[in-house]
């Protein structure tokens, strides 16, 4: 379970530096703005969930000019960024939580990067969202899947197999899989009788590479998105002291390490069921 508050907080206290270090959302913002203009729809009302410091408004500022764009975020912090760095001229900005707002409108996309996550209702957050759709619109989004971070997870379990640990300690949360992630908004549309709803799915590896496990270990903090989970258990410094010099033995490549993200994009909308979905 995410605790929102400090998550809230850890990004709020990194946004400043969040661009610097954000190279990877970026490409699956990327991702995800090629395959809604590849749709040659002109968006006209559009809601982004989790806008952080507005890589991908700025995007859909400049592409779909004269629509009306929402975007919301949980961090203060981020929205105060995105504001200062930004025109902001035809958007309003919402700071808050997706999972516990009301929202009214109808959209013809929900589009969101790099945020599903952070949820800790997505059944109940993913029916929200479907339900804010206009009659064709498209929900589009990108999160994070299970091998993101595996050469980290990989180093702790070796390390507690080394000081014979059994008690549950765990790098970060953990994500779920394409097939996963595909089970669960399939079974969305199902229980909501979702009828005219159609999904595609896509998965995509990148790496990066540091001079050390505690660069990464750095980066991810700059950025907020270190481990935000409630009943989170403490880690003794020496265990990750042993973990550091794990991963920087077992995943060294050309003089530095690398760190893998598992990328999932999801993209579903309402159609009349003789049309078919054109593919990432």
């Amino acid at each position: 379970m995410i605790n929102k508050e400090k998550l809230k907080r850890r990004f709020s206290r990194n946004a400043k530096q969040y661009d610097q270090y954000a190279k990877v959302q970026k490409i699956m913002g990327d991702t995800l703005i090629a395959h809604i203009k590849n749709t040659g729809i002109d968006f006209e009302n559009i809601l982004e969930v989790g806008c952080g410091t507005g890589y991908v408004t700025r995007a859909l500022k400049k592409h779909f000019k004269g629509a009306k764009i929402t975007a919301v975020d949980i961090a203060p912090g981020m929205i105060e960024q995105v504001k200062a760095t930004m025109n902001c001229e035809e958007i309003e900005f919402i700071c808050g939580d997706i999972e516990e707002m009301i929202l009214d409108e109808k959209y013809d996309l929900i589009i969101s990067n790099a945020t599903f996550q952070w949820f800790n209702q997505l059944d109940h957050t993913l029916t929200k969202l479907i339900k804010l759709l206009d009659e064709e619109g498209i929900l589009c989004f990108s999160t994070f899947g299970k091998n993101t971070f595996c050469e980290l997870h990989q180093s702790f379990d070796k390390t507690k197999d080394l000081l014979k640990i059994k008690e549950d300690i765990s790098a970060g949360q953990s994500f779920y899989s394409l097939e996963e992630l595909q089970e669960i908004c399939k079974h969305v549309v199902t229980k909501n009788h979702f009828k005219k709803m159609e999904m595609d799915a896509l998965e995509k590896y990148e790496y990066e590479y540091f001079n050390g496990c505690k660069d990464f270990l750095y980066s991810v903090k700059k950025i907020g998105a270190n481990n935000s989970q409630n009943n989170r258990n403490k880690i003794n410094p020496d265990f990750i002291e042993k973990v550091i010099a794990i991963y920087d033995r077992d995943y060294l490549e050309n003089d530095q390490v690398r760190a893998t993200y598992n990328n999932l994009f999801v993209y579903m909308q309402c159609k009349n069921m003789d049309e078919t979905m054109t593919n990432f």
